[in-house]
């Protein structure tokens, strides 16, 4: 099993950071402390000072101080930093987040730097104390999406009103930084940019060649090494830059203290002429060529250059202690893992080889919101981080013991750290592989290989069965090993089998996927619904809680009796009304009797892209041969999409989650209605659908009227119109030759 190892010695220390952009799209500002509630949540502290972390990027934000009418409130800061006093957490304080300012300045005021610089010194004069400051954050990032883009105010897509907003926030740093030093000389220089890097064609090599000298502005400028007759020097006066402009850099040099590198997979782009290869929206160009602008992660067959390249190459232009500034990925909890174990570990790496690399930041500690649009509206996508929001209160991930063991000094051990990242995956081609250019290919970063024969994997039960199904499907796609067996290889209700099994697969873990699911025919099958629901489940919990081996077993809805008219919790009793629902109820409690530490999943009646028994496939099926659909209209559900309920459960016991919880997707309707939309997604009349009591259809089994799950320990399933959104296109993509969904009729 892989491990996440500290390096022996100083470096790399463990950072985090709080996202806190405020970014202005026309008159409205998005503040990413306001959408995640740290504004009003000081515990979050507390929670990064219990992961060992002591030193923490954290915002002073001038939008959020200084109102309309130039005054200052500073009642928010004054009452955080003071709590970070007293948790000795040393904070490195941001002023300037992506944004353009209070509503009196912008990017390309004249004034801009003269006002920041008012605004730093009213900040250094209230917190004598604070040493480490980031005066304004990614400089050359913020200035290409708000005026060479014209994503974030003041929204131009100029390339000379690009350069005068990068000008004007690296001179606002350098005579901010200056005042700082007037009022705490032991003031220091953070300074951070996203050094994302540009691969290509041998066409557009010109075009890469710009953009990887460009990359470096931010630190080029402060470090005064924007010279005349240098590229950028000349592109500059290109555009129409006064020279004055150039020559302030130069004769007020100010090399940070530290340069932070914000390295993201996304960073690195590649530029391709062959337009038909590569959808509409990633094109673009240059009054020289129309190109792609794509993800080189989805198109270098050789990868991208990786952390540890980036920082070599940062170290030899500038011989400046270094520090990954933030280190993030949106993606499932092992791929967080394992982009957070490849960044820490190419950062001590570096540091053994020579390279000043002082920090690694976790960042977002409490995530990130509407970067999948590049915050230009408000859709409420959230990625989680070391902390998951949807709960109550922050909830850990698997991240944040991660951190917390690297932060105070030991080892962190855990199974999907054995597998690759998607991002040196063979599936991670989104585009027909490309070799870029030899003179970039040759500073690509290899991770070493993981040999896969040594890998922990996870054990799958049920491997006939839907869910059983979904959950080998899905994995394969995370990258997760595991091993699927069905009841030919294993009878869960029989207990040697199972101890022997365990004893064979050496699992990590253990999903149970099997079991009994004819609630009809349970009314007559008593003791085979009993063996299969009871005693399998009980016979894993027991032999699991010996080996302290986490487990995962699925409930059902079923297990109330529908006399609530609003959803259920995971604290509602249970009092079912069928056999089915009956062995389901006395399986959760045997289970976390034998084993508390076991994860048990109540979810509801499922449906999945690859399930042909699934209630939208047979209604499909049945429109489609023109029959009229007959369906409950007393009885309320919800629905749950098999592919969020897997990748909902396995996130939670990656984050090591146990007890009781319930995943479906929110939402409650009848099963008429819940037919209705089926039709009217796939272009079906309404009227082929027959809404009908539920005593009419002669089921066996009784069914509670109202049996909607909700959760009260975290909302992390999408809803119920986005699932069907997915189903919809998932479906049509996997059963394209079936023609299920016909044209409108």
């Amino acid at each position: 099993m892989m491990t996440a190892r500290r390096p022996v010695g100083r470096a790399p220390e463990m950072w985090a950071g709080v996202e806190c952009t405020v970014n202005r799209v026309g008159d409205s500002y998005f503040d990413q402390l306001e959408f995640s509630g740290h504004s009003v949540r000081i515990g979050d502290l507390t929670r990064l000072a219990d992961l060992g972390v002591r030193t923490i990027r954290y915002p002073v934000l001038w939008e959020r101080v200084v109102n309309e009418a130039n005054h200052y409130d500073w009642s928010w800061s004054d009452q955080r930093l003071s709590r970070l006093r007293e948790l000795g957490i040393t904070p490195i304080v941001g002023l300037l987040h992506h944004g353009s300012g209070p509503r009196h300045t912008n990017l390309l005021d004249p004034q801009f730097p003269e006002k920041f610089r008012e605004f730093a010194v009213a900040v250094a004069r209230r917190y004598p104390w604070v040493e480490h400051y980031t005066p304004i954050n990614e400089p050359l990032t913020t200035a290409r999406f708000s005026c060479l883009y014209g994503h974030w105010y003041p929204h131009k897509r100029n390339p000379k009103e690009f350069a005068t907003a990068l000008l004007n926030q690296c001179r606002a740093v350098v005579i901010a930084m200056k005042a700082i030093r007037e009022v705490n000389s032991s003031a220091r220089l953070i300074q951070t940019e996203d050094l994302g890097k540009i691969f290509s064609t041998q066409t557009l090599a010109y075009q890469a060649d710009f953009e990887n000298e460009r990359r470096w502005l931010t630190f080029d400028l402060l470090c005064g090494q924007v010279k005349p007759k240098t590229s950028m020097w000349e592109h500059f006066i290109w555009l129409g830059i006064e020279e004055k402009q150039l020559r302030y850099f130069l004769a007020n040099p100010l090399p940070p203290d530290v340069l932070g590198i914000n390295y993201y997979i996304t960073s690195e782009r590649f530029l391709d002429e062959r337009l038909t290869r590569y959808p509409l929206e990633t094109h673009g160009g240059n009054n020289r060529h129309y190109y792609a602008d794509v993800e080189a992660v989805r198109v270098c067959s050789q990868g991208v250059s990786g952390t540890k390249s980036i920082l070599k190459e940062t170290w030899e232009r500038y011989r400046l202690p270094l520090a990954i500034t933030e280190a993030h990925l949106g993606c499932s909890r092992e791929e967080q893992l394992r982009w957070f174990d490849e960044v820490w570990s190419s950062a001590a790496q570096a540091w053994e080889a020579g390279v000043d690399v002082r920090a690694v930041t976790a960042w977002s500690a409490f995530g990130s919101f509407n970067w999948n649009n590049l915050l230009t509206s408000d859709e409420g996508s959230y990625e989680e981080g070391l902390f998951d929001l949807r709960a109550p209160a922050p909830r850990p991930t698997a991240l944040s013991q991660m951190v917390r063991a690297l932060a105070t000094g030991s080892d962190f051990h855990h199974p999907a750290l054995d597998s690759l990242g998607w991002w040196h995956r063979l599936d991670r081609f989104t585009y027909p592989p490309v070799t870029p250019r030899a003179s970039l290919v040759a500073t690509s970063l290899r991770h070493p290989a993981v040999h896969s024969s040594g890998n922990r994997s996870l054990l799958l039960t049920g491997g006939t069965g839907t869910l059983g199904q979904a959950f080998a499907i899905i994995c394969e796609k995370r990258g997760i090993d595991y091993n699927l067996i069905s009841r030919a290889d294993l009878d869960i209700a029989d207990p040697a089998a199972v101890a022997n099994a365990i004893d064979f697969y050496k699992p990590w873990g253990i999903v149970n996927a099997a079991g009994y699911v004819r609630v009809d025919d349970a009314e007559r099958e008593t003791e085979k619904c009993r063996s299969d629901n009871v005693d399998g489940p009980f016979n894993l919990a027991y032999e699991c809680a010996r080996r302290n081996l986490p487990l995962v077993t699925f409930s059902s809805d079923l297990v109330f009796n529908g006399l609530k008219r609003s959803p259920y919790v995971e604290s509602d009793p249970t009092s079912p009304l069928n056999v089915y629902g009956q062995s389901k109820a006395e399986a959760e409690t045997l289970v976390l009797e034998a084993y508390a530490d076991a994860l048990v999943i109540r979810t509801s009646c499922f449906f999945g892209p690859w399930d042909q028994f699934c209630f939208p496939y047979a209604v499909l099926k049945m429109l489609a041969a023109g029959c009229v659909v007959r369906a409950a209209n007393d009885q309320f559900i919800s629905p749950t999409y098999v592919p969020d309920l897997v990748n909902a459960t396995l996130d939670l016991l990656m984050d090591g989650e146990t007890g009781m919880w319930h995943l479906a997707n929110p939402g409650s309707l009848t099963w008429e209605e819940f037919a209705l939309e089926i039709a009217q997604r796939s272009g079906f009349a309404n009227h082929f659908v027959n809404g009908v009591p539920s005593g009419v259809l002669g089921l066996p089994a009784v069914r509670p009227a109202y049996s909607a799950l909700a959760s009260e320990r975290a909302h992390i399933m999408p809803t119920l119109e986005q699932a069907l959104d997915r189903y919809f296109h998932d479906t049509k993509r996997e059963y394209a030759t079936r023609n299920l969904i016909s044209s409108k009729r």
